[in-house]
């Protein structure tokens, strides 16, 4: 776990490439990021792959591959898939299944270029291997997502990626890995019952979970925010904040919110004021970015 304040690049250099591709996480880790951050969902055959979300269709073009694999709901699961189904897809822009509009107008064209699925080991071969010829220690933040919808369907996605994480090396806080869920018992468990020395970082998305920090603080070395969460009201055109950040830093928590993104800045002016109002004002202690590069050069430069 590295000092000072850090930063980690979300899904890659999503804001240029799409997002948890092989190319957006060799055009992040170019940009000089502290970490680059997995998402991971399990395969049929219990391969983690790094991408957002259980479903497939808003990232890939698996309604025209494969249009027979949809379940009830219409939606495509990762989990109903092998990896060697999975690596017939091309992944894509994030775009709305509804109107097939990609979501940021201004990123990497939809459907451009030759984009696949990978494996979590994959990607870590490519950060280690990186790291090993560029003599750098970038390090990875793994997410497991929806932990609950894998157990319903008999899979336990956090021994398998822990399993996975100890073989190339990632096994207590001193190794450059970070691992983050949304799920507060499963977090739980992977510290309690899975014995894991890994820093864990338990991620928040519900107001009502910000009255936890207490709890969170006997399993969690840090939270992970929706920087919403540490906004106030504007008082004479400054902002001003709730406690999260001062309250997890008197229980020993680090605070990484999500998500900075240059081109989606709602209540900011610009991408400067919001790192220098979270970083230097609320006092986070790392951020997850679309855009490492601009972050990166921010906190150089400060």
């Amino acid at each position: 776990m590295k000092l000072s304040k850090i930063v980690i690049a979300h899904r890659g250099a999503s804001g240029y490439l799409p997002e948890h591709t092989m190319e957006s996480k060799a055009m992040a880790y170019a940009m000089n990021p502290d970490y680059i951050e997995q998402d991971l969902v399990l395969s049929k055959d219990n391969i983690p792959i790094v991408i957002h979300d259980i479903y497939l269709d808003d990232v890939t073009n698996v309604a025209t591959i494969f249009p027979d694999k949809k379940r009830a709901d219409n939606r495509y699961y990762v989990i109903d898939f092998t990896f060697d189904e999975l690596q017939q897809l091309q992944v894509t822009e994030r775009f709305d299944t509804k109107t097939q509009k990609q979501f940021y107008p201004k990123r990497f064209p939809k459907g451009k270029g030759n984009f696949k699925l990978h494996s979590l080991q994959q990607e870590i071969e490519l950060i280690q291997g990186l790291n090993y010829s560029t003599n750098k220690n970038i390090g990875i933040y793994p997410e497991i997502k929806n932990p609950d919808f894998h157990h319903k369907n008999g899979k336990d996605i956090a021994k398998i990626t822990l399993n996975i994480l100890s073989d190339y090396g990632y096994k207590t806080k001193k190794d450059a890995c970070i691992f983050q869920c949304f799920d507060e018992k499963e977090l739980e468990r992977i510290r309690k019952e899975l014995k894991s020395d890994l820093f864990l970082v338990q991620l928040i998305e519900f107001d009502e979970q910000v009255k936890k920090l207490e709890h969170f603080a006997t399993y969690a070395d840090g939270i992970g925010p929706w920087y919403k969460q540490i906004l106030a009201d504007k008082v004479a055109d400054k902002f001003t904040f709730t406690n999260l950040v001062l309250k997890a830093h008197q229980l020993g928590l680090k605070v990484h919110p999500y998500t900075f993104r240059a081109d989606s800045l709602d209540e900011f002016s610009s991408f400067e004021q919001m790192m220098q109002v979270l970083f230097f004002e609320a006092n986070i202690d790392g951020g997850f970015t679309d855009f490492p590069d601009k972050m990166v050069a921010f906190l150089n430069d400060n």
